[in-house]
C-alpha cells in the first residue's frame, strides 16, 4: 500500500531503529516507547489490522510470534507484554498490522 507508514518502513524507505529483519517480518523500536523495552513487529506484507488475519495469511502472524519469542530470548526478556490495538477507539493508529512488544517495567491495566 503506497500511502502506508509501515510499509514504508518495511521497505527502507522511511528510517527506523531496526532490531531484527526477515523475509516474512520487520521489527524496529517504537517512536514513543511506553516501557524501556518497547519495539514493534510488523509484516512486510500489508495487512490492515487482526480483523484482517484470514486463512490465507495466519502463517504470517504465526511467524511473527515465532519471531517475538525469539527476540524476548534474545533480548534476556522473561516478561513481557505483547498487544494490538485493533480499529482507533481501541488505539490503532496506523492501520497496517503490528504488535508492540513492551518489557522492563511493571505492566499496569489499562496499558500505559
Amino acid at each position: 500500500m503506497s500511502d502506508c507508514l509501515f510499509c514504508k518502513i518495511a521497505a527502507g524507505e522511511i528510517p527506523s531503529g531496526k532490531v531484527y529483519e526477515d523475509e516474512v517480518c520487520y521489527a524496529f523500536h517504537d517512536i514513543a516507547p511506553q516501557a524501556p523495552t518497547h519495539f514493534l513487529v510488523i509484516p512486510k506484507a500489508h495487512i490492515g489490522s487482526v480483523s484482517e488475519v484470514s486463512a490465507d495469511n495466519s502463517g504470517i502472524v504465526a511467524h511473527i510470534f515465532e519471531v517475538i519469542a525469539k527476540l524476548a530470548k534474545e533480548l534476556n526478556l522473561d516478561s513481557y507484554r505483547v498487544v494490538s490495538n485493533i480499529g482507533e477507539q481501541a488505539g490503532q493508529s496506523v492501520f497496517h498490522l503490528h504488535f508492540h512488544v513492551l518489557s522492563g517495567r511493571d505492566m499496569t491495566w489499562p496499558p500505559g
